[in-house]
């Protein structure tokens, strides 16, 4: 029977009872009073800090100890080393409790019969635990502890033993990341997320934390797409509420993403954490597998959308039967549309933990956005462009634009594509899957035309492009060549000087050849933009007084600049 002496905590009147299903690192003063060895121990003060945990014993022999303990201990002492000056026990007790010892335990009667009110009082305040020890040696009060620790130390680690191997035998016998977390959150008996390196979620399983609400269900902050922000959790054990476990799901020196758990019916303790690291692991190869697997996909998914493009993917039904066997609906009509990066991604030096490339989280983030709103959709990972085929509504083909403005809005940036800007370009309103290449051909015209004329991190659809529009459909790219060089002359060579010329020239025209704007807009003198006018009718006619010949020549310019190995193309 635990006898309780100088209650003050009505709370504590009734010690709770010994969970053996929670299972933590140590063990509580509480649990500590309820091991049959220590049978007969009262609490004398600090009643309100039962809930500390033990994770080892020390014995005090010297007044001076505090430089030889250390956090969750618990100290045991006859009272010999203060037996002359027991109030020296009150600032002891101030010092050890900052140093979060678990408690003091006391054998009263030899050295010490009982200790001063002011060092009870000060104990109650602090909520230390102060016990006397009834008539029990030293050696077996700290091999019970030391039993008991061991004891669920081996039950902590056979626990995430088995929760390893259930986990590893789910991947091996086909499981996917769902059926994972899922598992995961019944084993461990919280609120699992998977996220990428940037946080967008890729699986989430268990009940909702409690004050959630609608953050997710977790309380983890999140932005308008359902992102969560990683950069605000940190990694290891946090105390809540709620509990929370961070751990990173890294494989070799490839970097997936984090493994959240957040506690929901219990607490979750450090040692929680363990479990959750060897689930990580597990995690990773779900990832790795599923990483693989979506790369042989893309590959094979890639080849034949080539193909369709080409015209070598067989008959139309036969292509229409492939696109459904991937998941795809092509007797529907549709818009395709071509995102590509302004700038190409940044090299791996090969050391320390490897993102995601930036074109596959590209990739990635417009799949995770395309097919949860049109599951139907294709979207592929051509190399340098990710080309999606979204359906439409036939009667309101204007509204191909702010569809595919949404989605390059949860796309962008922290949407999961990454810092690097992309420009997009939408097609017309294909009907036919026969249609598909012109369609493709009209959406990469307006991507390479709309970074041109807007600059990186254009959308434009095809029908927008103006004069470029007819440029892009003559099918004789000899015939726009010869127009390009009999109208430009020296200026369609690919230097320096001629590109200058041409800049020159373009603004001119594109200031109706107000001589004082252009000279302005160029930061050039008056005079020298003079001189260069003459050069350049010397060189393609009279174009300040032939307004056909400025026709000819805006045309020219615009037919340079979309040439593929052009100034404004990629």
């Amino acid at each position: 029977m635990v006898e309780v002496a100088k209650e003050t905590a009505p709370s504590a009147q009734v010690l709770p009872k010994r969970l053996d299903g929670d299972l933590g690192y140590g063990l509580t003063v509480d649990e500590l009073l309820h091991l049959p060895p220590l049978a007969g121990t009262r609490v004398l003060a600090g009643a309100k800090g039962l809930d500390r945990r033990i994770e080892r014993a020390n014995v005090m022999e010297v007044p001076d100890i505090t430089a030889w303990v250390k956090a969750g201990e618990l100290l045991v002492t006859t009272g010999y080393a203060i037996r002359e000056t027991p109030e020296v026990l009150r600032s002891l007790i101030g010092e050890l409790d900052e140093r979060r010892l678990a408690g003091l335990a006391v054998k009263l009667g030899r050295y010490l019969d009982e200790l001063p009110e002011s060092v009870i009082a000060e104990a109650d305040r602090r909520g230390f635990p102060i016990l006397v020890l009834p008539d029990i040696s030293f050696d077996e009060v700290l091999t019970a502890v030391f039993t008991e620790v061991v004891d669920r130390q081996s039950a902590l680690l056979a626990g995430s033993e088995r929760i390893h191997r259930e986990l590893l035998h789910l991947v091996a016998a086909g499981g996917t990341l769902a059926d994972v977390t899922n598992r995961l959150a019944t084993l461990a008996d919280a609120r699992i997320l998977v996220t990428t390196a940037d946080g967008r979620v890729l699986a989430e399983a268990g009940p909702a934390a409690s004050g959630a609400g609608a953050a997710g269900g977790d309380g983890l902050r999140r932005d308008a797409t359902g992102r969560v922000y990683v950069e605000d959790l940190e990694y290891g054990f946090t105390s809540g509420p709620p509990d929370r476990i961070v751990v990173p799901v890294v494989a070799g020196r490839y970097d997936h993403g984090r493994l959240v758990a957040t506690a929901v019916t219990r607490p979750l303790r450090q040692v929680d954490a363990h479990a959750i690291e060897r689930a990580a692991i597990v995690v990773a190869l779900s990832l790795t597998k599923q990483r693989e697997l979506s790369a042989v996909e893309g590959k094979y998914q890639g080849d034949f959308l080539r193909d369709v493009f080409m015209g070598r993917a067989g008959s139309r039904e036969d292509v229409l039967s492939h696109a459904r066997g991937l998941g795809w609906d092509f007797e529907r009509p549709f818009v395709v549309l071509v995102a590509e990066h302004d700038e190409p991604g940044p090299r791996f030096s090969g050391s320390g933990d490897r993102p995601q490339p930036p074109q596959d989280r590209f990739a990635a983030a417009w799949r995770s956005v395309v097919t949860a709103q049109d599951p139907a959709a294709a979207v592929v990972n051509l190399s340098s462009e990710v080309v999606v085929l979204i359906g439409v509504d036939p009667d309101k083909p204007t509204d191909a634009i702010s569809i595919a403005g949404r989605f390059v809005s949860a796309v962008s940036g922290d949407g999961g594509g990454g810092r690097l800007t992309f420009s997009t370009g939408v097609s017309r309103v294909v009907h036919d899957v026969a249609d598909i290449r012109r369609g493709y051909e009209q959406a990469r015209s307006a991507v390479r035309v709309g970074r041109w004329q807007h600059g990186p991190g254009a959308l434009v659809e095809f029908d927008a492009l103006g004069v470029q529009r007819l440029l892009s459909l003559v099918s004789d790219p000899g015939e726009i060549d010869s127009f390009i060089a009999d109208v430009l002359g020296e200026l369609a060579e690919d230097n320096d000087d001629a590109e200058d010329l041409r800049r020159t020239l373009d603004s001119l025209l594109a200031h109706n050849l107000n001589v004082a704007e252009t000279a302005r807009a160029l930061h050039f003198h008056y005079n020298t933009l003079r001189y260069r006018i003459a050069k350049l009718e010397r060189l393609v006619g009279p174009f300040t007084t032939d307004p056909h010949l400025r026709l000819d020549l805006a045309v020219a310019l615009r037919a340079h600049r979309l040439r593929p190995y052009g100034p404004g193309a990629r």
